[in-house]
């Protein structure tokens, strides 16, 4: 019998894109785009699983992205695509081996469903608080699809085991493989025998979530709904119970700097934030915009940069959130320097996520638009996880994951 303290894994039937049309319906996630973005890299490409999963391109930009109309819309559009044979039943449960390469890096994780039970039971751990309207949002969308339509990326502490079976099976012939228009490749693998992966992922004792803690928390709520209207309640093993995860193990995975940028310096002048700075550890002018290790940060004030080293605290060094450099910015510069009291709702200070590089801190700064920038040393994902582990939750904009996950090409029905 399964541990009940161990979190649960399945294979499932999917629906996929022929191999031919993989590319052109494979879809950046939902939540890293704006409506204006993902209209433009949806232009003249009706397949692309972004009229799914952000249907607000197929309306005027005034259109509320939460009215009714938008889910139904969702919905036809993911109807069209199965009633064009553009996306199709695999013929039997499998799991799925998924590779991306960005940059040289390469990444392989399995594609399987998890247990909402398991998520709510702290099985698959999360990090990052959530917001009622993105979950109200993404709850819908499941609802009108009944369907999971882009994964959760989940991590685990690896299992040489399970490495050396997933090197094997990438020495086969792929389902998919194409580049994207941002370069990164996706491969994926189709596995008919998945039950040795079952049985080793089923082995695991926790899981974390990486990345997606929205569409974790929606598919959690909308299986619970459609729980509910099964007749008696239906059972644990019903398909609504489960979810579209990938996993990854955290070996692989790399954390990319998530940047901060401040409207206003607080009323102080050049000077004075300079010598705030220099107070608070070393402060030399640099060149290099980005930081060499924990505890440093680089700030561009008025068009030139400082990297500031501010020394390990004895006090905290043990402590998983207030030894995080984005914990010790917030402690001691964004509060007490600049005046932001939240950095969740403050309108004086935003974050551009790494994969934008420095270079986008440097034209929001001297393009006027913003006073100071700061780049950050990455998180790493022994930090994520032991933050986790100890049933804690991270500051905001801690983590930024490349490469991100492409929706639409394994789908997952709820029936």
């Amino acid at each position: 019998m399964k541990d009940l303290f161990m979190p649960r894994i399945k294979a499932f039937q999917a629906l996929r894109p022929t191999a031919s049309l993989a590319s052109k319906v494979a879809s950046v996630p939902y939540d890293v785009v704006n409506r204006d973005e993902a209209a433009e890299l949806a232009a003249g490409n009706p397949l692309s699983f972004l009229h799914v999963v952000r249907p607000d391109i197929d309306f005027p930009p005034s259109k509320n992205p939460y009215d009714p109309d938008i889910y139904d819309r969702a919905s036809e559009n993911f109807q069209k695509l199965i009633s064009d044979d553009v996306l199709q039943r695999d013929s039997g449960d499998c799991v799925y081996a998924y590779r991306q390469i960005m940059n040289g890096h390469s990444q392989v994780g399995i594609v399987c469903c998890c247990h909402i039970d398991d998520y709510e039971n702290n099985l698959i751990l999360k990090h990052e608080k959530t917001r009622k309207s993105k979950e109200d949002d993404r709850t819908h969308h499941v609802l009108a699809l009944n369907a999971n339509a882009g994964p959760v990326f989940l991590t685990y502490r690896g299992v040489e085991h399970v490495n050396f079976m997933v090197a094997d099976t990438v020495k086969t012939d792929p389902i998919y493989d194409f580049v994207a228009a941002d370069g990164v490749q996706h491969t994926m693998w189709r596995i008919e025998t998945s039950q040795p992966f079952v049985d080793a992922l089923s082995a695991i004792p926790q899981f974390y979530i990486a990345d997606g803690h929205h569409r974790a928390a929606s598919a959690w709520r909308a299986g619970k709904e459609l729980r509910r209207r099964l007749p008696g309640g239906g059972t644990e093993n019903d398909e609504c119970n489960w979810f579209l995860s990938v996993l990854f193990p955290a070996s692989q995975l790399r954390i990319l700097a998530y940047n901060r940028v401040l409207k206003e310096t607080n009323g102080h002048t050049v000077s004075d934030l300079l010598e705030k700075l220099d107070n608070l550890g070393e402060l030399t002018r640099t060149d290099n915009p980005v930081p060499d290790g924990p505890g440093s940060f680089c700030f561009l004030i008025d068009h030139h940069w400082w990297k500031l080293t501010i020394p390990v605290d004895p006090a905290i060094v043990n402590d998983p959130i207030q030894s995080l450099d984005v914990a010790i910015l917030e402690r001691l510069v964004l509060h007490p320097i600049f005046g932001i009291e939240d950095v969740r709702t403050d309108p004086l200070i935003d974050f551009v996520g790494g994969i934008r590089g420095t270079a986008e801190l440097e034209r929001l700064c001297i393009g006027g638009h913003f006073a100071v920038a700061i780049s950050m040393y990455p998180t790493t994902l022994d930090q994520l996880m032991a933050v986790s582990d100890a049933g804690e939750i991270m500051p905001p904009k801690s983590t930024w994951f490349e490469p991100k996950l492409r929706s639409g090409l394994l789908v997952h029905t709820l029936e």
